[in-house]
């Protein structure tokens, strides 16, 4: 009778414990969640890939990126938070979206009919071509025949692999490696450094990729114009969503505006400008970045910006001058210098010091239209042209219906300042209006340059 006390109890502990189990067990995986339960959630998450451009966090701890913006805004509409899950590299992140671990996936996905075979495509918000990238100096690459041979690597599992099969049938001899990463970048590192001959990579990465590797060469496309997209799990209920979503932001600039934040500074790529960035931020910088950082913390400017402004004036040199009169690392005017409290011009602590107030003052004096970066950069072609000229074009913006508060907008009229039928009709009349707009685009190259090479 003990005996069967004492089984009978255990079996009772077994049996209630399996019922809590069985009420505990585990919820569907995200991919499986109806709109309704992700909206209860309260957060989309969303696998990515860590790249430059894609998705990485900032000084602040957060999250940054074309596809970080790009899945942010959505997320907004459903009114919702973004949980972001970096994979290791590209094949997990499509292994786990097509498991459903994730709600959308967004990591510079390249459709292809291989991959939509076995996975879902949102809709496609990019255009790549896919290029060949080896280095200035190494091995004369011309066409594809040129390729048998060498040490060429690619990503595993991307779309150039299959690029490169299809390759491979008009040239069988061609032979390649391929390497787990989250994105090129590794690679293209490899082939500046000359531990690799040559990879492939998308030509949004490589544009970035220049500007920290600039001995980067592209001397072969090696597919047409290719979509990146979305990736969802199986009849996932976010598909009609995205795809209403999508349309509506094609209509608007959305997409023009993410392009010029993340890749309009890198379309100009010119290699002596960035090889002579790269040895002078070694030569020049550590000195003044002391400086930078003092002057940061009194105005709030983020001292990167400073020192990239610093060195499209001057290229950070405190003897620079100009046939205008305007001196030193900020190239400061007498009566600007005088007003900032600079005594002379050519001591590197008093001018970035008063260049920095002096561009906080005009971000201080601008309305309340323009905000964030577009604030800063508004500002920034003040700094240049003018705060009446910048008046100017803000008006010709009004008057064509565009935005005035957004550089992206101001930027398409000022050269219109240059224009007799319109600058006759100004305030301020006559200005270069093309020096603030490459201004503007050159401190921004130069922030990426600095960032890229902090980083690395």
């Amino acid at each position: 009778m003990g005996l069967w006390r004492i089984s009978a109890r255990w079996l009772s502990v077994v049996l209630l414990s399996l019922a809590g189990l069985a009420a505990c067990s585990s919820p569907a995986p995200p991919g499986e969640e109806t709109l309704d339960e992700i909206i209860e959630r309260g957060e989309l998450i969303v696998l990515t890939l860590e790249s430059p451009s894609t998705y990485r966090l900032n000084d602040a701890g957060e999250p940054e990126g074309y596809e970080v913006a790009l899945v942010q805004d959505f997320a907004r509409e459903l009114g919702v938070e973004v949980r972001f899950e970096p994979q290791r590299d590209l094949r997990q992140l499509l292994a786990n979206i097509e498991g459903g671990r994730g709600h959308l996936a967004a990591g510079g996905v390249t459709v292809t009919e291989t991959r939509a075979a076995r996975i879902s495509f949102g809709p496609a918000y990019k255009a790549v071509t896919e290029q060949l990238v080896c280095r200035r100096g190494g091995p004369r690459v011309e066409s594809l025949s040129d390729l048998v041979g060498l040490d060429l690597a690619v990503v595993e599992g991307s779309s150039y692999v299959e690029t490169l099969l299809e390759l491979k049938v008009d040239y069988p001899e061609l032979e390649w490696r391929t390497v787990d990463a989250p994105s090129a970048m590794p690679l293209l590192d490899q082939v500046q450094s000359e531990a690799l001959d040559c990879t492939v990579a998308d030509s949004t990465l490589v544009a970035y990729a220049r500007l920290r590797f600039p001995e980067l060469l592209t001397p072969l496309d090696l597919s047409e114009e290719r979509s990146l997209a979305l990736v969802l799990p199986a009849q996932s209920e976010l598909e009609p969503l995205l795809n209403a979503w999508s349309e509506r932001m094609h209509e608007t600039s959305f997409l023009e505006r993410l392009d010029q934040r993340w890749y309009g500074a890198t379309q100009q790529f010119d290699y002596v400008d960035t090889a002579t960035f790269i040895r002078r931020l070694e030569d020049r910088l550590p000195a003044l970045r002391p400086y930078f950082e003092a002057a940061a913390e009194e105005t709030g400017i983020d001292w990167r910006w400073l020192a990239a402004q610093a060195y499209q004036e001057s290229h950070w040199d405190e003897d620079a001058v100009s046939a205008t009169g305007v001196r030193g690392i900020m190239m400061l005017t007498l009566p600007t210098a005088n007003e900032m409290g600079v005594e002379d011009r050519t001591d590197p602590a008093q001018s970035i010091m008063g260049g920095a107030r002096y561009l906080r003052e005009l971000m201080d004096r601008l309305p309340d239209d323009a905000q964030g970066r577009d604030r800063l950069f508004l500002a920034l072609s003040a700094y240049n042209v003018g705060m009446g000229h910048l008046y100017d074009a803000r008006r010709l913006a009004e008057r064509q219906a565009l935005e005035k508060g957004r550089w992206g907008d101001v930027r398409k009229v000022m050269p219109l300042l240059s224009d007799p039928e319109h600058y006759r009709t100004l305030p301020h009349g006559y200005a270069r209006g093309h020096e603030p707009v490459r201004y503007v685009a050159n401190i921004r190259r130069y922030r990426i340059l600095l960032d890229l090479h902090l980083e690395g």
